[in-house]
This record gives structure tokens, sequence and C-alpha cells, in this order.
């Protein structure tokens, strides 16, 4: 079965993937994968630079990703040409990997920990969505509190995203990640049996998945 993680900025999705790969699932990281197609020397690198110029370049060739983050958040435009270099690289990564290790085998998950999963429209690659919800003032105040950031960047920040509420309605599984990391890990052990019941249920003999045993629910 393959899952689909998302959430908001600071909403806390990042943590959830760290619990579940501990607990023993197979967690594919889209940020990570979005860093390997760039890398210097490959082809997701040489159209960035076709597109933006050779201005974001470190001196040995890697890409700077500080610089070209600062100026993608502030123009849609560019984001989206950026968007389009980079998401079909990690989408026929991220599937070519994910299949592989459920062909033949629906009860094993693997989680695809995406967090433009729905902006990207690669919610289309999983058999179930899962959203780590936090409101917008929570995201607000861990953002600043974990970035030191000023109110007015991390409103910035926050809204260069698709608005969680919007997410939300997409999603099939909402997790209200809204208390402390206690509670979160609680959640995550929730949110971590109920995907292997879920897998269960929906294996099939031909070594399919049945997607109609996913129905909408909340973890809180």
């Amino acid at each position: 079965m393959i899952v689909g993680l998302s959430g908001g900025i600071a909403s806390g999705k990042s943590t959830f993937s760290s619990y579940l790969q501990e607990m023993g699932l197979y967690v594919i990281d889209a940020d990570r994968v979005a860093r390997d197609v760039v890398a210097p020397n490959s082809k997701g690198l040489a159209q960035i630079v076709d597109t933006f110029g050779t201005g974001f370049l470190l001196p040995d060739g890697e890409l700077d990703r500080v610089k070209l983050g600062q100026v993608i958040f502030s123009d849609a435009v560019l984001r989206d040409k950026l968007n389009h270099i980079v998401h079909p690289l990690v989408r026929e990564y991220m599937w070519g990997q994910a299949r592989a290790y459920v062909e033949g085998r629906p009860e094993r998950i693997v989680v695809l920990d995406i967090p433009l999963l729905f902006e990207s429209g690669l919610q289309q690659l999983a058999d179930v969505t899962v959203l780590i919800y936090a409101t917008r003032d929570q995201q607000l105040l861990r953002l600043m509190a974990r970035n030191a950031m000023a109110e007015v960047e991390a409103l910035h920040r926050i809204d260069a995203q698709m608005p969680i509420e919007d997410k939300r309605e997409l999603a099939d599984w909402i997790v209200f990640n809204i208390g402390d990391p206690v509670q979160a890990l609680q959640l995550a052990k929730n949110l971590y049996d109920r995907l292997v019941q879920l897998a269960q249920r929906g294996a099939l003999p031909d070594g399919s998945f049945d997607r109609s045993v996913v129905k909408r629910e909340k973890i809180d």
C-alpha cells in the first residue's frame, strides 16, 4: 500500500514521517529526492541552469538552494517554472521506488513524504493520503519559534503554500496535530496501527490494493 503523507509548513509532517520510519515503515522523502535530482551533472540541474541561469550555482557546481529559495518564495511564476522542472523528476523516481517495494505485496507499506503532495498532483500516486494538520495560527507560532522568524516572513512562507484548510478537503485521513510532542507521538502510533490494518484489509489475492476500502477518517 502506498501512503501519500503531507502537511503544511510547521504542521509536524516531518516529525510524523520520522516516527513512522522509526516504527519500521519504508519512507521515501521527496525533499531528499528533490535534492538528488538536481545534483551536479544531473538532468535536473541542467534544466534549472537553462531556465534561471548560472547565477544560482555555487563555486563547486552545486545548486545555491538558499538563493533560489529566496527568489521563488516571492515570485509565483518562477516558483511554477522550478516546480515544472523538479516535480516530474521526483515523481518518476518516487513512483519507481514505491512500485518496486509493494509489487505483488500490497500488505507492505511505503510512505511517500511529500510536502507539496496536493499542489503537485502527486496524490494520484497514493492508495491513501494522510494530512498532518495544524491550524494556521499554530503553523505561524511554530514557524516563528522554530526558525526564529519574524511574523511577516513566517506568514509569507505559509501563504506560499496551498492553504491547509484546502488540503484538509482533499486528504483521505486527517491527523489533528494540535497538541504537545507527547500527544504527537501517540497520534503517530495510532496512525501506524491504522495504516497496518488498512493495508491488510485492502490487500487482494492478485497482489494489488483495493482502494475502495479507503474511507475519509480523522485521527485526533
